[in-house]
């Protein structure tokens, strides 16, 4: 993930001369990690409350309102 990350940066950067230290990369990375674990587990929750079975994308797009005020 941590590649993933520095690719992005330089994506979103291209030829600006900005630099991420490795602990940042490292940060950002958990922090991603953290966000979509508990991403799943609300829209986990979302189709609990439907009485759903599977977990479809209408239950993350109901969830991602209050999970991005969270973050």
């Amino acid at each position: 993930m941590v590649s993933e990350i520095r690719h992005l940066n330089s994506i979103q950067f291209g030829s600006f001369s900005s630099t991420v230290s490795s602990d940042a990369v490292i940060l950002v990375a958990e922090m991603l990690k953290v966000f979509v674990e508990e991403a799943a587990r609300r829209a986990v929750k979302q189709a609990d409350s439907e009485d759903c079975d599977t977990v479809d994308i209408e239950h993350f797009e109901k969830i991602l309102p209050q999970l991005l005020l969270d973050f």
